[in-house]
């Protein structure tokens, strides 16, 4: 299948030094990302862009959410950004209800930990939604591969 990644790299260069909790998240995003993904950019302007599978580099860069994206032999395709207002609030929500889970797995009873689990992936998939919207007309991903894109946007977003 040539809609999709194969192969993924994050900058987080400048950035704090992450939690070994989300650094865990950051790993099972990519290792699930690699595993099963559908990303395809649309053409633009009336021309073609090359096929996949494509390579991502996922950065922030002046306050920019950036996908710069390489075709499978690190060709450059292209670049772009998108602002992260809109996700301010979600990943805020979305870091403090993952803080709250990783506490609770370690004292409170399977019952509790389900329900903040299930308020979690709610946040998760509204940050997923938005990621959907704010890629329209730049590139086009499934709700599965929206909700790992977003898991690394929260660990980019981690500590800033």
């Amino acid at each position: 299948m040539t809609n999709r990644i194969c192969h993924i790299d994050i900058d987080d260069s400048g950035l704090p030094t992450p939690t070994p909790e989300i650094e865990q998240e950051r790993r099972v995003a990519v290792f699930d990302l690699m595993e099963d993904n559908s990303f395809a950019l649309p053409d633009r302007d009336g021309r073609a862009v090359p096929p996949g599978p494509y390579r991502l580099l996922l950065a922030i860069r002046e306050g920019r959410l950036v996908f710069d994206i390489a075709d499978e032999a690190d060709q450059k395709i292209g670049e772009f950004h998108l602002s992260l207002g809109p996700f301010r609030q979600v990943v805020k929500d979305y870091h403090q209800i993952c803080g709250s889970y990783f506490e609770a797995v370690k004292r409170l009873p399977p019952s509790q930990i389900e329900a903040i689990d299930m308020a979690r992936r709610g946040i998760h998939n509204e940050g997923a939604r938005i990621l959907q919207e704010r890629l329209d007309g730049k590139a086009v991903v499934d709700m599965d591969t929206a909700r790992r894109l977003f898991t690394l946007i929260c660990v980019l977003r981690f500590g800033v």
